[in-house]
């Protein structure tokens, strides 16, 4: 009597069958981490298939070294695919990337707010239009290069914090919904080191293995946002002033565009014996608010479009005590989650954050800080 396919062993990737009968569409920056996910897929026997995303100009990527998908990125996964003798696309999703990504991040400076523009081209361009182009491709699943992992819970697949917390992805992957998930694979997640990553590609033979990380984000050159809202958005920098929380004019901007929340540096007032920091925007009035540190702190916080990836429901009747982030760069705090409803909520801080600006994501973890129990956008606080 023939074996049921539930006897069968699961492969690395989860599926009761062999690698060779296994496609996954590897989403390929042409950087180590996508890179290093390709060979090792490809090496243990998957029918691995890459796929590369011209997200932008390519004439201007190419003067920009050190972008993701630059020109230069997408010569450099072409030859990984090349070399481990796989196929590879080049999926032209410029126009896609300027209206679900672009376009937004210009527009929300100019309403006043700090976008996150990688936490959009994840949920908007590689998690949705990419992960259809696999599956029209008839992939099993689709893998990234992202520092994050995927488990296995007792009824679903779950989101879970990179085993590396200095290289940790989650913040910029809370939007990923249930469906996503069960698609998705992150093959580097569970590594300690980003050095571990470039000892297999240094293993593998891969010309990336010594490529320097990506650090601004890839349409953005030298980080300077203000001259991309400009190009993208003429005669938005208009001059204004800068006031104190009363209105009293204290010095003159050269455009809201140039500020965020939390700002000191470069606010050009003189004469002053304690530091302000910018604490509001107020873009009808092209003023810069700016204030002592204390007025910064926060401990209530309003978001939308939230993404619950908890086992409990997400409604009005339960309070969620859960740890937040409320940036990138910022340890996960105490705080309760209490929804508004399937897509809004108010957070409770226990103890205020400083800086929190709209625009902003709040990420939600289990208190246990390790599990991704998804998040929403800050729309006030």
């Amino acid at each position: 009597m023939p074996a049921s396919i539930l006897d069968k062993p699961l492969n690395s990737l989860g599926f009761a069958k062999s690698p060779a009968d296994t496609r996954v569409v590897v989403a390929m920056s042409g950087g180590v981490d996508s890179s290093v996910v390709a060979a090792e897929l490809a090496l243990q026997g998957y029918d691995v298939v890459g796929v590369t995303l011209q997200l932008y100009d390519h004439g201007a990527a190419l003067a920009k070294k050190g972008a993701c998908c630059a020109g230069i990125d997408i010569h450099d996964a072409r030859r990984v695919a090349e070399q481990l003798n796989f196929p590879h696309y080049v999926l032209d999703y410029e126009n896609i990337f300027k209206d679900a990504v672009i376009d937004e991040f210009a527009d929300s400076y100019l309403s006043g707010a700090t976008p996150v523009p990688c936490i959009r081209c994840n949920e908007r361009v590689k998690f949705k239009d990419l992960m259809q182009t696999a599956r029209d491709l008839d992939a099993d699943c689709m893998a990234t290069g992202h520092y994050i992992q995927r488990k296995m819970g007792s009824s679903k697949a779950e989101l879970h914090r990179a085993a590396d917390p200095v290289r940790d992805q989650s913040y910029f992957l809370f939007s990923t919904t249930q469906d996503q998930l069960d698609f998705l694979r992150f093959p580097l997640g569970h590594l300690a080191s980003k050095a571990e990553t470039r000892a297999l590609a240094e293993k593998h033979g891969l010309s990336v293995a010594d490529k320097p990380d990506s650090q601004d984000i890839c349409f953005v050159p030298n980080g300077d946002y203000a001259a991309v809202i400009e190009k993208l958005r003429p005669g938005s920098a208009q001059p204004g002033d800068i006031v104190d929380v009363s209105g009293n004019v204290l010095g003159q901007h050269d455009g809201v565009i140039h500020y965020t929340i939390g700002q000191r540096r470069g606010l050009k007032i003189g004469g002053l014996k304690d530091p302000l920091y910018v604490v509001k925007l107020d873009v009808d009035k092209r003023h810069v608010i700016v204030g002592p540190k204390e007025l910064l702190a926060t401990r209530t916080i309003q978001i939308k479009e939230v993404n619950w990836l908890g086992d409990a429901d997400f409604d009005a009747s339960k309070r969620h005590d859960v740890l937040v982030k409320v940036r990138s760069t910022r340890p996960p705090t105490e705080a309760v989650v209490i929804p508004n409803s399937s897509t809004t909520a108010s957070v409770e801080l226990v103890v205020a954050e400083q800086g929190i600006a709209a625009g902003q994501a709040c990420v939600f973890y289990a208190p246990d800080g390790e599990r991704v129990l998804g998040g929403g956008w800050i729309t006030s606080s």
